[in-house]
């Protein structure tokens, strides 16, 4: 096979496998944090921790045997715009708590039967879109124009560089003492050490995190037809994806929508196998509007943070990049403004006049 097929082929295997483990888990950063912050179940949010560690620790180990160039990477860039990241990572963690989950999460429930999901990966879609190419892209140009900064370090190991530590030293104390600290926070919390499903997905999903390294920039690189290099993330893998299934005549399928697709296959065969799957709607049309406009925000926000809760969370993460942190800083202070304090996101009342139990 070509190794632009290998490429595509491993995104569909690695979508398949995200969309079942997501399916059976529950892994999602908006549940993680609506739990953690509740002072509820905290679970969740270990297994984020945990799967943000093992993909550090694995894309690190990759590029610390020259197998991956993450410097390739979108993430590691010389000059970006730290405003820009951060408002978008404000944007896209706000939205998704109107929406009740990210973009991937969205592909995980559509696959289960929900027709919200549905509604929010359409929208989504379409604003990142707007955002990429269209309408809000140039203003989005101007704001990282005129607030792009040139740094010598773009990374952990690169900073710590600077002090005068070899590349590899460097490289290993940055991710040793990142994924030393995720995996106490991980594992401090006795519910979460007896419960191996979640420890499992943790583990899974951060290898599905270097799988993506692995595919686009071992098995993908080709002098003649390189393959971007890139892994899990899923806002501008959307758009594309709606983009191809209008227009698929003159476009070229790639990483980002063959795992898309599989994401969607993984949890559909999921929830079939297991008796998981029923048609879910909209309660109201107020529902609908409030999902509708977090897809948005988590569209535009997305692009702008050049990633979501996923693309940044865990991908950009992996590679320890500065630009990623700030990304995530921004993620989780919206995500957080939209469960707790004066800008919470309010229940929805049903048709009886209780409070529903999501947004």
């Amino acid at each position: 096979m070509e190794p632009a097929q290998l490429v595509i082929l491993a995104g569909l295997v690695i979508g398949l496998i995200y969309g079942a483990v997501g399916l059976l888990s529950g892994f999602c950063l908006m549940s993680s944090m609506r739990g953690f912050l509740a002072g509820g179940d905290g679970r969740l949010v270990r297994t984020y921790a945990l799967a943000i560690a093992v993909a550090i620790a694995a894309s690190q180990l990759l590029a610390g045997s020259g197998t991956v160039d993450l410097g390739k990477s979108i993430y590691l860039q010389q000059t970006f715009s730290a405003p820009s990241l951060f408002l978008g990572g404000l944007l896209f963690g706000y939205g998704m708590v109107l929406s009740n989950g990210c973009g991937s999460r969205a592909l995980v429930l559509l696959g289960r039967g929900n027709l919200r999901s549905f509604v929010v990966v359409i929208v989504l879609a379409i604003a990142a879109q707007m955002t990429l190419k269209g309408l809000i892209a140039p203003a989005r140009i101007a704001l990282v124009q005129a607030s792009q900064a040139t740094v010598n370090a773009n990374s952990l190991p690169s900073l710590l560089a600077t002090l005068g530590a070899a590349e590899p030293v460097s490289r290993a104390l940055a991710a040793a003492a990142v994924v030393v600290a995720l995996i106490l926070f991980a594992f401090a919390q006795p519910a979460f050490r007896r419960s191996p499903g979640q420890i499992a997905a943790g583990v899974i999903v951060g290898l599905l995190v270097a799988s993506g390294w692995f595919a686009t920039g071992s098995l993908g690189a080709d002098d003649f037809n390189p393959v971007p290099v890139t892994s899990l993330t899923f806002i501008a893998p959307i758009a594309d994806s709606l983009q191809y299934a209008m227009l698929s005549t003159g476009l070229t399928l790639n990483f980002g929508i063959a795992t898309v697709a599989g994401v969607f296959a993984g949890s559909l065969v999921t929830a079939l196998a297991t008796g998981r799957f029923h048609v879910e709607g909209y309660s109201s049309p107020r529902h609908m509007l409030r999902s509708a406009g977090g897809a948005a925000l988590m569209g535009i926000g997305g692009v702008m943070a050049f990633g979501c809760s996923i693309g940044q969370g865990l991908t950009g993460m992996s590679t320890l990049a500065l630009g990623s942190f700030v990304a995530v800083a921004g993620i989780l202070l919206g995500t957080a403004a939209g469960l707790r304090g004066a800008l919470r996101v309010q229940p929805l009342k049903t048709a009886a006049g209780a409070d529903s139990p999501a947004p």
